[in-house]
């Protein structure tokens, strides 16, 4: 008779053991009929606090942000006010007057191109039409832009074929024909407008100048200031009385002024006027006791960087406004409007 070993202990499922071991150290299973333990229930959570500004029942009191969104035309809703994408794009978000259409930009081109400010290109679009625009630009003096399809849409989100006229109502003027002008004035006076872009400060100044009798602007057409709705606003009707040159060369237009007898100025700031001084050999003089020369040209720069290098090298005389006071906060339609109230002190 074979010898008889003993059975091996059959080995438990480890699932099993785990079960089992869940069902001893879980207080929330039921241990009836099952050694399967329920899932694992944790504390409840505690009652959200209510955020700052919100009524008992979660009911939101504070008025909720608008968003801002552009209309077909380029502009924003009046009380949502514009994105800030004109440094990207050079346009001016509210109520810019916008030509869409190959057609009509071309029949504006080859017509009135005074009125034309700047002309937008899509790119991706390619056609005869297109590359005419282009050309048109180029001999009428016109700036274009070519413009990546995001960016192309916010300025018209409508029907364009891929090309936006941005226009100027009032035209502006030929540089020669201004020049030409300028002592039919009252005050032979003209503005050149450097680094200068905020709307409503250019507004004003044509206001001022063109109330105390001067002759004109001439602005840069590269990164100058778009004379939109926002500067027909703070110049009151001025802009469309008083004549604007845009040039491609705000230095090339002051050399050719000083040809024709023009005397150039330049606006130095307290701050700044020793070091322009030093840069540069045209002499700093006060700005209320100064003898203006007729005709002349009043060069004005920025708020922040002030005249470029290259425009204080070209001004014949830099004038400075005093200070009595150690507060200097003049913005560049302020001390425009005290000079310009200086050079008419000089017609008696």
């Amino acid at each position: 008779m074979p010898p008889s070993f003993p059975k091996p202990a059959r080995r438990r499922s480890p699932h099993k053991l785990s079960d089992e071991k869940s069902a001893a150290h879980d207080p929330y299973a039921s241990g009836k009929g099952s050694s399967r333990s329920e899932p694992m229930r944790g504390p409840r959570p505690a009652r959200k606090q209510e955020r700052p500004g919100q009524k008992e029942h979660g009911e939101n009191i504070r008025e909720p942000q608008k968003r801002r969104s552009f209309r077909k035309d380029g502009a924003t809703s009046p009380e949502r006010g514009p994105e800030r994408f004109e440094e990207a794009s050079g346009v001016d978000a509210v109520e810019t007057p916008l030509l869409p259409g190959v057609k009509p930009v071309l029949e504006f081109l080859e017509s009135t191109p005074e009125r034309v400010d700047t002309v937008f290109l899509r790119k991706g679009r390619h056609s005869k039409d297109m590359d005419r625009i282009a050309d048109l630009c180029r001999a009428v003096g016109v700036r274009f832009s070519l413009l990546e399809p995001s960016l192309f849409s916010r300025i018209y989100a409508g029907g364009s074929q891929g090309v936006v006229a941005r226009l100027f109502e009032a035209g502006y003027v030929d540089l020669d024909d201004l020049l030409a002008k300028v002592m039919d004035a009252p005050l032979p006076l003209l503005l050149a407008l450097d680094q200068v872009r905020d709307p409503g400060n250019a507004g004003t100044l044509a206001r001022t100048l063109y109330a105390l009798g001067g002759a004109g602007i001439i602005a840069p057409r590269h990164n100058g200031v778009y004379l939109g709705a926002a500067a027909a606003k703070a110049a009151a009707g001025a802009l469309e009385k008083l004549p604007v040159a845009k040039v491609g060369n705000l230095g090339q237009a002051l050399d050719a002024a000083r040809k024709q007898g023009f005397t150039i100025y330049g606006a130095a700031a307290e701050k700044k006027s020793s070091s322009l001084n030093e840069a540069n050999s045209a002499p700093v003089e006060n700005a209320f006791a100064f003898r203006p020369r007729l005709p002349a040209v009043l060069v004005l720069g920025s708020e922040e960087e002030g005249m470029r290098p290259g425009m204080e090298k070209r001004c014949d005389t830099l004038l400075r406004i005093p200070m009595l006071r150690n507060f200097n906060s003049l913005n560049v339609a302020q001390a425009g409007a005290i000079i310009i109230s200086a050079f008419v002190r000089s017609l008696g």
